[in-house]
């Protein structure tokens, strides 16, 4: 499902984000990125996104050659990703509704079809009464749910997640990342980057460790 071989990410300057780093995710599984602060975990989802490109080394999701892929391709390659993110990035002066409906009328999805698909995935975060709702007048962990909701309307293949529950408490914190087993239990390949320990010992999962732009375990980092 998402495979980086040797994969080397220098940004100008000379600051090399990641070194010729390999590893393979299954398709269906469940995996945490960790690391210290800079150790490469931002720019690794990024790549996958295609938000930046690699210097070295070839990146396949989902049968496909990421670094080979042509401008008009990258909207319809993006379609089966959902991306998280832990300051929510949603639109404050939209709706609930808007927020989550934003993917698909991008994509140039039917108004009838809009409005089945952002309920039904509103449903799955257990916010379906808080579609009229503005997003300021939501918890913290609500506005997550929200950013959750927006990223799995499209039905995508992969959900990553970066820091999803790096501002909430214990409590909001294992309900969200409750949200990505069940959706991981629905055959989505998850990639959660985190910080949070307690979800790194659970031996069901896989787990990519970064120090340094170097994975130290979960794949391989080759010496140039």
């Amino acid at each position: 499902m998402i495979r980086f071989s040797h994969i080397s990410k220098r940004y100008p300057g000379g600051n090399d984000a990641l070194k010729s780093i390999s590893f393979h995710l299954e398709r269906g599984s469940m995996n945490f990125l960790t690391g210290h602060s800079g150790a490469g975990k931002s720019s690794l989802l990024k790549l996958i996104t295609h938000s930046i490109l690699a210097t070295r080394g070839e990146i396949i999701v989902n049968d496909q050659n990421v670094s080979r892929l042509k401008k008009r391709a990258i909207p319809r390659y993006r379609r089966n990703l959902g991306c998280v993110f832990q300051d929510h990035k949603l639109l404050y002066d939209r709706s609930v509704f808007d927020n989550v409906a934003l993917p698909l009328i991008i994509a140039g999805n039917a108004h009838r079809e809009v409005g089945k698909r952002v309920r039904a995935a509103l449903d799955k975060v257990s916010l379906l009464d808080k579609e009229k709702a503005m997003p300021i007048t939501l918890s913290g962990g609500q506005q997550q749910r929200v950013g959750i909701a927006r990223a799995v309307v499209n039905s995508p293949a992969i959900l990553l997640a970066d820091e999803p529950t790096g501002n909430l408490d214990l409590k909001m914190s294992d309900d969200i990342m409750n949200l990505f087993y069940d959706f991981n239990q629905h055959d989505v390949t998850v990639l959660v980057a985190t910080h949070d320990l307690r979800y790194l010992k659970d031996k069901s999962t896989h787990v990519l460790e970064l120090d340094q732009g170097k994975i130290i375990k979960g794949g391989t980092s080759h010496e140039d």
